[in-house]
């Protein structure tokens, strides 16, 4: 029976798998964007935001955990120095997948993975989009009706009064 098995295998053996995963991971927090196929972005985001995860705890325990996965001094030190202090206030969701469409050779359904802090197109647009939107809320619209109802009532009481 196949119980709890559920991640993707990726057609590689584990050792293999783990070291792809770990050389993606180290790729993606130095570069902070990689293309890769939409299964392998799958299965490194599970495998990556456990691991920036520990990074907020900047220890000498949680470097050692880290290094132990990445097995990259650069990446780890980009992780705990950057990257870290760009996802203090993050409660997770630290990766965001890009579909781009299929591969020419194998029709491989492609995408992005990238860590969300460090998209600075999608941050400029968030904060315009945010600051020429108004806030709206049930509450506020409801009010406006009920600011209108007196507005209307209001000339209907003037004009007999202004016929006497």
């Amino acid at each position: 029976m196949r119980h709890n098995k559920k991640f993707n295998h990726l057609s590689r053996k584990s050792a293999h798998r783990s070291a792809m995963l770990s050389n993606m991971t180290s790729s993606l927090i130095l570069h902070k964007r990689i293309v890769t196929t939409l299964a392998k972005a799958k299965a490194l985001r599970v495998y990556a935001e456990p691991i920036i995860n520990r990074a907020k705890d900047d220890s000498t325990a949680s470097r050692r955990m880290v290094f132990n996965y990445l097995q990259n001094k650069e990446a780890v030190k980009e992780l705990f120095q950057n990257v870290a202090q760009k996802i203090a206030d993050r409660p997770g969701g630290y990766t965001r997948i890009l579909k781009l469409g299929n591969r020419l050779g194998d029709n491989a359904k492609t995408c992005f993975i990238e860590l969300v802090d460090y998209n600075e197109a999608m941050l400029v647009a968030k904060e315009q989009e945010g600051a020429a939107k108004k806030k709206t809320t049930r509450r506020s619209r409801r009010s406006t009706k009920k600011a209108e109802a007196p507005a209307a009532e209001t000339p209907a009481t003037e004009a007999p009064a202004a016929e006497e």
